[in-house]
């Protein structure tokens, strides 16, 4: 009886170690959100993650924005099967989704308010950050319907091409802002987690 009590106080203890462990990694900064930070706009992007004209086979119309989070890349749909493609940051592990929204609102150097679940997460944000060079959300924002969630550009464009955000999707500065003044309010954007087969 000694050594099955023994055994069930040392399977607690690891139980606590993990646990404690687990809620300690979920208040270390998130390297991807980087307050202040000003751009390097002289990083080069791996030819991967470069904007570029593709060939592209969808259903849905010229104008429509797809993202595949799998993949890491936007596709802005062309007429003729093609689609200009951006590469991009996407959530990180836990904090991937997928559905069907609109662009709801655009915004130049958006002034960055982190969410109160993700202040929770990371108490060390600050509360509200004026746009500007050094603000994570970059040169420009397009607002995915009510939720949280954004397109928008970054002043870490080393993460561009990883899993490293809450949610969001982020492209370097010079992308974003391309991507801005092609669309317009109301453009479709479909979000998937899986390549289509």
């Amino acid at each position: 009886m000694t050594r099955m009590r023994h055994l069930i106080c040392m399977a607690m203890a690891a139980a606590g170690l993990m646990l404690s462990a687990s809620v300690s990694l979920a208040q270390q900064p998130d390297e991807g959100d980087q307050p202040g930070l000003i751009a390097d706009d002289t990083y080069q992007l791996d030819p991967e993650w470069q904007k570029q004209m593709v060939y592209y086979r969808t259903t849905e119309p010229p104008g429509t924005i797809i993202i595949s989070t799998a993949e890491r890349h936007l596709y802005l749909v062309q007429p003729g099967g093609r689609a200009l493609r951006y590469g991009i940051g996407v959530g990180r592990d836990g904090f991937q989704w997928q559905g069907l929204l609109n662009i709801t609102r655009k915004a130049e150097w958006p002034d960055w308010v982190p969410p109160p679940e993700m202040i929770q997460r990371q108490p060390y944000l600050p509360r509200f950050m004026a746009g500007g060079p050094g603000n994570p959300l970059g040169a420009r924002a397009m607002y995915l319907g009510t939720t949280v969630y954004r397109i928008h550009g970054t002043n870490r464009p080393d993460t561009i091409g990883t899993k490293v955000s809450s949610g969001c999707f982020r492209l370097v500065n010079s992308d974003v802002m391309d991507l801005y003044d092609r669309v317009p309010v109301g453009t479709k954007v479909v979000v998937r987690q899986k390549p289509e087969l």
